[in-house]
């Protein structure tokens, strides 16, 4: 690996990280999170001596390859690699680095253009999801810039717009994975959901919160921290995902009734840093819950009509869209994205 690896590191959607083909990685999962860690320079809580920004959101890695699966292009694999840990996670995915991969898959001659847009279907390989990526290909060639905005990205670029479809249970087996709308959990009331991210959903105001906390002042509540870890704990195996002491799912989100004039306020924890925007797929999870018959997040949500809810974090607001059938059943979900390439060539590790 002493001659460099080739790898793109672009932002996605709030979030950063390095993309590469399968093929220029090892074969083997062990080698392969090995050279991560070393790449990325974890675990060290400054990351001084790799690539990754020293905290969660930029800390991530795509891995993309041709898809062999029928009405699929490419296959999407993520990986969380933690910053203070010796550890390289694919038990969730990303929906803001996922935002890279159609542009990635592009200029790496995976897919081919088809005229100004290009649609890029991918299979997200952590859930069996599947995801259909507008991209902007004015001329035949991936563009950056754009007018639209993303709240927690400074400036403007292309538009790149997602659908995703099969995302009910797909970590946790079930949109409900006890089937209920709410669980008492060491005396609390949560609402345990996966819809494309496992989410346990908490009233901010059980915690003596207003909801409005600065991020910074969560991440210092060390009372805090460990009442939400602990649920979090219990939460796993109710979940069916076991013992997720090491593991980045569940996430925790906390909500509050809206304050911006959307849905919803939330303050999310990733599982330990607390977010300073949201993740699209736990926005997603966040979404669904606002229409559930009970629990946390229906208590303070403020519905309002048509398919569009904006979901109120840190930085600004997150507008997701859900499809739903004759009964009510949410079977698609939608966000735009934006993302920009900032660096192509050879890591060295």
């Amino acid at each position: 690996m002493n001659n460099g690896i080739p790898a793109m590191w672009m932002r996605g959607g709030t979030s950063k990280g390095g993309y590469f083909l399968a093929d220029d990685l090892p074969s083997d999962p062990q080698e392969r999170d090995t050279l991560l860690l070393r790449i990325m320079g974890s675990p060290d809580p400054r990351q001084i001596d790799g690539l990754g920004g020293a905290v969660p959101v930029t800390s991530k890695v795509a891995i993309v390859c041709r898809s062999s699966e029928p009405g699929i292009d490419v296959d999407y694999l993520f990986l969380q690699v933690f910053v203070d840990q010796a550890l390289v996670s694919d038990a969730q995915t990303c929906g803001n680095i996922l935002a890279g991969v159609g542009p990635f898959a592009i200029e790496r001659g995976l897919v081919m253009t088809t005229g100004d847009e290009t649609t890029v279907r991918i299979r997200n390989t952590n859930t069996g999801q599947s995801v259909s990526a507008r991209v902007q290909t004015p001329n035949g060639h991936v563009t950056y810039e754009g007018a639209s905005a993303i709240d927690g990205v400074p400036g403007t670029a292309a538009p790149i717009p997602l659908l995703f479809s099969g995302l009910a249970g797909s970590k946790c087996g079930a949109l409900l994975p006890t089937g209920n709308a709410v669980d008492v959990i060491d005396g609390l009331r949560c609402s345990l959901i996966d819809n494309g991210m496992p989410t346990i959903l908490i009233a901010a105001a059980d915690q003596g919160l207003s909801g409005g906390e600065a991020p910074d002042d969560l991440e210092g509540n060390e009372p805090l921290k460990q009442r939400l870890e602990d649920i979090r704990l219990l939460a796993g195996p109710m979940m069916a995902l076991g013992d997720v002491t090491a593991q980045s799912v569940p996430k925790i989100c906390l909500v509050s009734p809206p304050g911006q004039g959307g849905v919803i306020n939330t303050r999310c924890f990733i599982p330990h840093s607390v977010h300073r925007t949201i993740g699209v797929l736990c926005a997603v999870s966040v979404a669904t819950a606002c229409l559930l018959e009970d629990g946390p997040a229906r208590d303070v949500a403020e519905i309002r009509s048509g398919e569009e809810l904006d979901i109120e974090h840190p930085g600004g607001t997150m507008s997701i869209v859900l499809k739903r059938n004759n009964d009510g059943v949410v079977t698609e979900a939608g966000n735009c994205r934006t993302a920009r390439k900032l660096f192509d060539g050879l890591v060295f590790a």
